[in-house]
């Protein structure tokens, strides 16, 4: 059994709900509110208890944990919109903001930033690793903020993943998560281009899997997430491409990207460009789909 500690869990959706739920297995104390009514049922039926609104969850609580959308839904909710008060304003002294929600570096900062000037910590830990690592506990949490804090969050973060990696200051999670799926969107890209190559070229996708996956283009979205059903058999291609991780969720995080090279000045090209493709994907029915979906739209553009 954990300290006792009570958590208000805000956004109980597809990732957000089986977090929460490892939490309560867990022994922890957890109050979940999510806008949705659908999630707040799949929550309770799982049991996860849940409360009437926002600040009915913080009551009391010791961590408030949000898993939101956007970094406006994180700042609109951290100091309140539309003539509510913030969670900021009603949360007691000195609680821990723990925001999971992938969004803005600059935004991430902000959010600490109001948190630590209203008498609370704050920590950024943005996850990896789908539903599928929600639900199994198996997420990689990539964690900003002050050691201490990192330190004190580090056993709940235990509990809903398997590899939690301190990434420096307020805003290093987000950096550290964008950076990442920078590389696995341009990488699922380039792989999903050469089994679409070598089916015009006559090779089989399993000798194609053969060979990558023990040369020099052995990556993750080829051998954990290979975009053609056959060699890896618990990836999404074999379910006709249900995420996993949608093609939404890739093309939000790129675009993240292409703000963070933007800001920075990063003379980057292929970044942009898989920003641009996955936007396309996602727009032309590809949102709801797995983003290895991302090899049918590039072999059914090649027959064209």
């Amino acid at each position: 059994m954990p300290e006792q500690i009570t958590v208000a869990f805000l956004g109980l959706g597809h990732m957000g709900g089986p977090m929460a739920v490892n939490l309560v297995r867990a022994g922890y104390t957890v109050a979940g509110f999510d806008v949705v009514p659908a999630a707040l049922e799949a929550a309770q039926t799982h049991g996860v208890p849940t409360a009437a609104s926002p600040l009915d969850a913080i009551g009391g609580a010791d961590v408030v944990l949000t898993m939101f959308p956007s970094g406006q839904h994180v700042l609109d909710a951290y100091g309140g919109a539309e003539g509510q008060p913030g969670l900021l304003a009603e949360a007691k002294p000195g609680t821990m903001f723990l925001d999971c929600s992938t969004i803005n570096v600059d935004e991430a900062r902000e959010a600490s930033a109001l948190a630590i000037a209203a008498g609370h910590r704050a920590v950024d830990a943005p996850v990896s690793g789908g539903v599928v690592g929600a639900e199994a506990g198996t997420l990689t949490f990539m964690v900003g903020g002050e050691a201490a804090d990192f330190e004190a969050v580090r056993p709940l973060l235990e509990v809903m993943g398997k590899r939690v990696v301190h990434c420096g200051g307020h805003g290093g999670g987000q950096a550290a998560k964008i950076c990442n799926n920078l590389i696995l969107g341009v990488s699922m890209i380039a792989v999903s281009e050469a089994f679409v190559l070598g089916e015009k070229l006559g090779l089989t996708h399993q000798a194609l899997f053969d060979v990558a996956s023990n040369a020099s283009g052995q990556c993750w979205a080829l051998t954990t997430n290979c975009p053609v059903p056959g060699p890896v058999p618990t990836s999404p291609a074999n379910r006709d491409y249900q995420p996993g991780f949608a093609g939404a969720l890739m093309a939000k995080d790129l675009r993240l990207a292409l703000n963070a090279l933007e800001s920075t000045g990063v003379a980057a090209r292929l970044g942009p460009l898989a920003s641009e493709i996955y936007d396309t994907f996602a727009a032309e029915g590809g949102a709801g789909r797995d983003f290895s979906g991302i090899i049918t739209d590039i072999r059914d553009k090649s027959q064209r």
